[in-house]
């Protein structure tokens, strides 16, 4: 039943084993506030913002108390980090339970809400910045219709916690289909039997992928749509220059969400090898990296698999080989097709994919801004970028140009196309920055609600609202660097 606040709780995830989670009580704080709320989001989920902004709301959202109904628990799971396996588990996180709706059923988290079985000697907490920055993110992600966790609020404690300095301590209020990960199920198969694992394997296509439950081999179809839809994800990261900046198996979401935004950022001069996370010193999980890391971390989720893929091992590898085989392709074609709408065309010709790489080394060679560029093909400013006098570019520009004019489409077709799948903005760091500063320092959210704002709406190309927020950053000898926030 709905409590006053709209809750509609239910939690499905402690039907699993108990392997899976550790029940959790309330970790109270001091004097929570709710400093940014998400009203569209509440009310896509039922639920009373008003009273989810008082004080009685915000003790729920800072896991002071938790609704009558809510079953709080801390999932555990293992992973990959940095190639490293490591036994994880919701470190500073408490799943409340699951909003339910006539339309849908998602996962309410409370991140940063105390210690937990698995916090491994951590705090459990979180710093503002950090949860502020998922907020903005995560909501542009959504806006950018990249699938994504989303963020209903960002609730102040009232406790400071201790990092390099001391900071304001907070609790974001996660939503996300599930919580379950790649390394959820590495964890089965390294800490539990084959009926956890089958448990496990049930639980997710029940709740992501009910239409492989009829299939001849159900988990071999779940591991093939689960790598279908990752796939299908990064292109859409890369169409939009996203780093996701930790792409561990631990932060590889089943239902195929970005998750766990830590050191991620967008990217502003178009180079494959950019990287901003300050832990990431090899460029591991750089921006051109990303589709083989996927790649990777599945082949770690297939293997984790191979007990209920088939009774036989070397038939359940063959399957598993073949199934993680079909990632690049899959990946090509979604990049591919978006690349394609980012440039106007709407039919294949072979030769498309070179054209499209042709212009990404031509940026990357004269350092040009990745999303400005494609702003200024859609809107023909070539007073706006330098790109457009470079001798290479005018060759390839001739190129796309007669590229264009062997389809039926008309000119305004073509730039409503583009501007479709053209952002007219990102989160651009600096200003990211900008607002967290102000939030952290000043405890001013006014510069953050105008920049989330603007980035509500990337594409509906409102040239004077948008104009500062188009702008690259000044150029600057020091690199931008991210940090997880830990």
């Amino acid at each position: 039943m709905k409590d006053k606040y709209g809750w509609n709780f239910d939690n499905s995830y402690v039907n699993l084993p108990p392997i899976f989670y550790k029940k959790m009580d309330a970790n109270p704080v001091s004097d929570p506030k709710v400093v940014i709320f998400n009203k569209p989001l509440a009310d896509s989920l039922q639920l009373d913002s008003d009273l989810l902004q008082k004080a009685d709301g915000a003790e729920i959202l800072s896991g002071s108390r938790f609704p009558e109904h809510a079953e709080p628990l801390a999932q555990a799971y293992a992973g990959h980090q940095f190639a490293h396996f490591n036994m994880l588990g919701d470190g500073r996180a408490v799943l409340m339970g699951e909003q339910v709706t006539e339309e849908k059923r998602m996962d309410i988290q409370l991140k940063g809400s105390g210690r937990t079985p698995f916090s491994r000697g951590g705090d459990g907490r979180a710093a503002i910045g950090p949860m502020l920055r998922e907020y903005i993110i995560s909501e542009a992600m959504h806006a950018l219709q990249i699938p994504t966790t989303r963020s209903l609020a960002v609730t102040l404690t009232g406790d400071n916690i201790q990092r390099e300095r001391v900071l304001p301590g907070a609790v974001l209020t996660r939503v996300a289909s599930s919580h379950l990960r790649v390394g959820t199920f590495q964890y089965a198969a390294a800490f539990g039997n084959k009926d956890d694992l089958q448990a496990l394997a049930s639980y997710a296509i029940d709740r992501h992928y009910p239409s492989v439950k009829n299939s001849s081999n159900p988990n071999l179809s779940f591991l093939e749509e689960v790598i279908k839809r990752q796939a299908e994800l990064v292109a859409n990261w890369q169409l939009v220059g996203f780093i996701h900046g930790v792409m561990n198996t631990d932060n590889m979401a089943i239902s195929g969400e970005t998750i766990d935004y830590g050191p991620c950022a967008f990217m502003d001069e178009y180079d494959p090898s950019t990287v901003f996370s300050s832990i990431d010193r090899e460029g591991r999980y750089a921006y051109g990296n990303q589709p083989y890391m996927a790649a990777w971390n599945l082949a770690r989720f297939a293997e984790s698999l191979l007990p209920i893929l088939d009774d036989h091992e070397e038939k359940a590898l063959e399957l598993a080989q073949e199934a993680i085989s079909g990632f690049s392709a899959a990946f090509e074609m979604k990049w591919l097709e978006g690349m394609r709408k980012k440039l106007g065309l709407f039919h294949d010709e072979k030769e498309d994919a070179n054209l499209i790489k042709e212009l990404l080394e031509i940026m990357h060679k004269h350092h040009a801004d990745f999303t400005n560029t494609f702003l200024a093909l859609t809107f023909h400013l070539h007073a706006e970028n330098l790109l457009f006098n470079e001798e290479d570019f005018m060759n390839w520009h001739e190129k796309w140009q007669k590229r264009l004019s062997r389809q039926t489409n008309s000119k305004e077709e073509v730039q409503e196309l583009m501007k479709k799948h053209n952002p007219a903005v990102i989160p651009r760091n600096h200003l990211v920055e900008e607002a967290l500063k102000a939030a952290e320092e000043s405890g001013k959210y006014e510069v953050m609600n105008e920049l989330l704002q603007v980035l509500s709406q990337p594409y509906s190309h409102s040239r004077a609202i948008q104009q500062k927020y188009r702008n690259a950053p000044a150029a600057t000898d020091q690199p931008y660097v991210t940090y997880c926030g830990t």
